[in-house]
């Protein structure tokens, strides 16, 4: 019927534009390539967001790819998750047919949430897992819809109103797309996005993603708005008016159209935007007026039969009404063809601002009550949550109350839990604007579902109703609302009458840890089990003594405590007979077995319990069994069985769409690398974690781990980085222990090149001060072995000699009672043992040959190496002028140079390369290379006649050693310049070039190195 509307306003050529363009096309070409593309497209109101868009996308098309158009609407606040997706998947069903159907997968369950009949969608019983497999079955369904020869082009329009959990999946979306041909065109009001903004922090993140484009759309210049206003009246304007278009427009494309549109209009017009927008429809007959005011006060998209139902007048006056305002371009229908829509937002919105008080909320009332007769009207999953829309701001609270709490309950079963969130909040604010009578016939088993066990009937109440939001800002991660509700609840409660329900909430506040204001949860899960204590077996009881068991095992070394928790909330569970909370304290309980010695008993229950996890599809227990099982037989000493358990962890976690998972098991794979050698595995397995997580502990782990193999590869400021982007960018105290003792290693071997070995000392007291937690073996062999390297490398230094005695003595106490039964841990446990020997100076060639041989079968090439070179070192001490002892040095450090160049330990080839030069060693793998000077800053002192031939096999001159010896006494180059008699810049010069001679970074080093190898005198200058 609106087809054949005459469109002069618009102008039929598309102006400018070419940069814009041609960035689309590039982004297509890639997507074609096989690499997907996000395009971000940012202006303000009225600048040609859209036109762009559909301009491509009629090119796109014409060049064979499939495109699809979702746009944000404003009731997203209103609990209308995900409308974009709901209305581009619906547009590629049409299109496709079958073949969605098939790309789905299997996974029509998880897509039904966002494309209802696509399957049977089922409860919401598994919150957060399962919204992870519908972001992932949305993923892959994308992907597999496109191919390099028809390739998918789906645009997201406005996201200056997306919800929030479209805005979770297009980050996700963003993020996880990988090898698709697949371009993804969004755009946004860049005008509305005030400080505060949802939108600006999730645009800020995309700049860091190497597959999003950002496009911002400048206003046209005036000669552009010439070229729209000739196209739009077939004659080239006068220069006055065209001025006149161009200053009154400020280049703003839809503002020329409206100018244009009669040119003696323009003259006298009013600049105010409201009165620009406004004036066409004023002209409109009074019909016309009414029927657009209807459509905006029904959505940003109304469909006819609805109207039909809302409207004040008969069909055939609704009809021409509807042609007079298309035809005056101020409504469009909608793509699908069903409604219509305004043709520009801006328009809707100073219609609505125009409406008199009261006249929304009336119309509001005509459009509930529209609904509620002709319910189908709107599809299915639109229903609800714009039912409840109308009767709240109709402000018929009677109506309006049950309304929002089955849109909450639509909204969680759609895992939407920000919107599930924000209705709760609405029916909170209505609870006591409603009559007893309409809250007594709500009943609890229709809206909630997170208040397992308390045993209660009758009518859902005011608590009840906090309950179930708590749980949804728990999921919506949202913890200051969570505490926030809970402490309502919390003070609305007698913990003496209502113990239970008092405990439940306790229980999630204990869950409520990730905030720099907040506490580990400990105090308030010890709250729930005082409460729970004598109290009849419930599901609650039971859930908190699981928690509590499990929560035990990061804390104290493994004792009979407990056991005795993991075994009571076990029996609890089987008590009240809820599988699923069975399922996870026997996991805790094989994790204790396994760690205190039963480990073959261990490993066996937690692999039964794994795969009874995967036959019931307790999805959310997935994630913690795969993670945990991997990184238990990593700590028990099996680090190959670690690294297949992680394998097999990756591909259940692809099954199940579990994406946080995969960032745990990168970094436990890439912990587990890093032992083994494989440091360029290690660095692809952090990379991976880093992108993948979705919570602060993988992410963490990770970038410790990161730290660790920079230091190890000698890029210093690189491990420094790292160390501050976990220092800024985390609560450490809350980070798991075995993370934090990685932690400390770090900065430990910061402090040493620093050469602060005081600081390096307190570091390690500090992370043993506690003693040593379970399931944390791998971090303190590794913070072991750096303090006790850190004490063999700084002997001779003075500043490091007057504590030593004390140091190593509290490294042998705290590794008194680390574990050593598994092979890993007793050849790293004789390594550190020889080293502490070394910072004594009790070590022997004997002793080193040893730890070799216990090193040898283990499969770890970096310890392996450091324990040769320190072999070669004591065999050249105790006999370095013999000859086969010297051919065995030389061979045992060709072994650890082979190993180190093809490791990249950069430190480590260098204190090799410095053995050989000071040893005179031949039959190196390739010559040591002479260390080259620094160029001086000014010119130094004459040489001497003693200058003329260096003194030793590092090159040092006379007054270099000197100079080396008074760094070694700790002096700064100002106080070397005074004994010596020469400038600060002079000193300097000669300290650069000693640091470089020796092949060191820093003071500490070159001081510890010249006392070990004897390259200065027993008196030094000036003493």
């Amino acid at each position: 019927m609106l087809g054949q509307v005459d469109s002069q306003r618009i102008s039929p050529v598309f102006i400018g534009r070419e940069a814009e363009r041609s960035v689309l096309a590039a982004g297509l070409e890639r997507a074609v390539a096989g690499e997907p593309q996000i395009v971000v497209v940012g202006g303000e109101a009225g600048v040609g967001k859209t036109r762009l868009v559909e301009e491509f996308l009629a090119a796109a098309r014409e060049d064979g790819a499939v495109t699809a158009v979702g746009g944000c609407v404003e009731q997203g606040a209103d609990g209308l998750p995900f409308a974009p997706f709901t209305t581009l998947l619906r547009a590629l069903h049409r299109r496709l047919g079958g073949e969605l159907i098939e790309a789905a997968g299997g996974r029509e369950t998880e897509l039904a949430r966002l494309l209802p009949g696509l399957g049977d969608t089922g409860p919401a019983t598994g919150p957060e897992p399962d919204r992870t497999r519908l972001f992932e079955a949305t993923a892959r369904l994308l992907e597999r819809l496109a191919r390099a020869d028809r390739p998918l082009v789906v645009a997201v329009e406005d996201l200056h109103w997306s919800d929030r959990s479209t805005r979770e999946l297009l980050g996700y979306l963003f993020r996880s797309l990988q090898h698709s041909h697949l371009l993804l065109v969004t755009t946004y009001r860049a005008d509305d996005l005030h400080r505060r903004h949802p939108l600006r922090p999730f645009l800020a993140g995309l700049d860091r993603l190497r597959t999003v484009r950002r496009l911002d759309l400048a206003r046209f210049t005036e000669r552009e708005v010439i070229a729209q206003m000739t196209a739009i009246t077939g004659a080239v304007p006068e220069p006055a008016l065209a001025r006149s278009v161009y200053e009154r427009s400020e280049g703003n494309p839809f503002f020329v159209e409206e100018l244009t549109a009669d040119g003696a209009t323009v003259r006298g017009m009013s600049p105010s935007l409201r009165d620009l927008l406004l004036v066409r429809l004023e002209s409109l007959p009074d019909e016309a007026q009414e029927v657009l005011r209807t459509v905006a006060a029904g959505g940003p998209f109304v469909e006819h039969a609805l109207l039909a139902e809302t409207a004040d007048c008969a069909e055939g006056e609704l009809l021409a009404a509807l042609r007079t305002a298309v035809g005056a371009h101020l409504l469009v229908p909608t793509p699908d063809g069903d409604g219509y829509t305004f043709r520009h937002a801006l328009t809707r919105e100073a219609v609505l601002d125009d409406l008199l008080p009261g006249e929304r909320a009336q119309l509001s009332l005509r459009y509930a009550r529209g609904l509620e007769r002709a319910p189908h009207a709107v599809p299915e999953d639109q229903r609800a949550a714009r039912l409840a829309g109308y009767w709240y701001h109709a402000g018929v609270r009677e109506q309006a109350l049950p309304a929002v709490l089955e849109a909450a309950v639509h909204a969680r079963r759609r895992y939407a839990f920000a919107e599930q969130l924000g209705l709760l909040e609405r029916a909170l604010e209505l609870w006591d604007a409603v009559s007893p009578a309409v809250r007594a016939g709500l009943r609890p088993v229709d809206y909630i579902w997170v208040y397992p066990g308390t045993g209660r009937g009758g009518a859902l109440d005011h608590v009840d109703l906090l309950a179930e939001a708590t749980m949804a800002a728990l999921l919506a991660e949202s913890y200051d609302r969570a505490l926030a509700i809970s402490r309502r609840a919390l003070r609305r409660l007698d913990e003496r009458r209502e113990p239970l329900r008092t405990a439940w909430f306790w229980l999630q506040r204990s869950r409520m840890d990730n905030g720099p204001s907040r506490s580990d949860g400990r105090a308030e899960l010890h709250r729930a089990m005082e409460l729970v204590r004598g109290l009849p077996p419930s599901v609650v009881h039971a859930q908190v003594l699981a928690l509590n068991a499990a929560r035990q095992t990061s804390g104290e070394p493994v004792g009979p405590q407990m056991f005795e928790a993991a075994e009571r909330a076990l029996s609890m569970a089987r008590l009240v007979e809820v599988e699923s909370i069975e399922l996870y304290a026997r996991f805790t309980l094989a994790c204790l077995h396994a760690e205190a010695g039963s480990t073959e008993d261990g490993v066996a229950e937690m692999g039964r319990v794994l795969q009874r996890v995967v036959d019931r599809g307790e999805v959310s227990l997935l994630g913690r069994c795969l993670v945990n099982s991997a990184v238990t037989l990593g700590e028990i000493g099996r680090p190959d069985a670690s690294l297949e358990a992680t394998e097999r962890g990756f591909a259940l976690a692809d099954r199940f769409g579990l994406e946080d998972t995969k960032a745990w098991l990168a970094a436990n794979r890439a912990a587990v690398l890093l032992l083994r050698g494989d440091w360029a595995g290690c660095a692809a397995s952090v990379r991976l974690a880093r992108e993948r997580a979705r919570s602060d502990t993988p992410q963490a782990a990770a970038t410790v781990l990161a730290a660790q193999l920079a230091l190890l590869r000698g890029e210093v400021p690189a491990a420094r980085a790292a160390l501050a982007a976990v220092r800024d960018g985390f609560r450490t105290p809350e980070l798991r222990s075995d993370f934090l003792i990685a932690l400390s290693r770090v900065e430990l071997e910061l402090a040493v090149h620093d050469g602060d070995i005081r600081l390096a000392r307190e570091l390690f007291r500090v992370a043993t001060a506690n003693g040593l937690p379970p399931f944390t073996a791998s971090s303190l062999w590794g913070l072991f072995d750096a303090a006790a390297r850190a004490e063999s490398g700084t002997r001779g230094l003075p500043a490091a000699d007057a504590g030593r005695a004390q140091a190593v003595a509290a490294i042998r106490e705290a590794m008194a009672p680390a574990p050593r039964r598994a092979p890993l841990w007793a050849g790293l446990g004789r390594l550190v043992d020889v080293e502490l020997l070394r910072a004594e100076g009790r070590d022997s060639a004997a002793r080193w040959a040893e730890a070799v041989a216990g090193l040898e079968p283990l499969g770890l090439p970096y310890h392996l190496a450091q324990a040769r070179v320190s072999w070669a070192e004591a065999l050249l001490a105790e006999d370095g002028a013999a000859a086969d002892v010297r051919e065995r040095a030389v061979r045992l450090l060709v072994l650890a140079r082979t190993a180190a160049e093809g490791l990249g330990a950069a430190p480590l080839t260098a204190r090799i390369d410095q053995l050989a030069a000071r040893a005179r060693l031949t039959g190196e793998r390739r010559p040591v290379a002479a260390p080259a000077a620094l160029p001086p800053a000014e010119p130094a002192e004459p040489a001497g006649p003693d200058d003329a031939e260096p003194a030793d096999p590092f090159g040092l001159t006379p007054r270099e050693r000197e100079v080396l010896a008074l760094v070694a006494e700790g002096r700064s180059n100002r106080q070397i310049a005074e004994r010596l008699f020469i400038s600060p810049k002079t000193a300097s010069v000669h300290v650069s070039n000693i640091l470089a001679k020796l092949s060191v970074t820093g003071r500490g080093e070159a001081a510890a190195l010249a006392h070990r190898l004897r390259l200065v005198p027993t008196g030094a200058p000036g003493r």
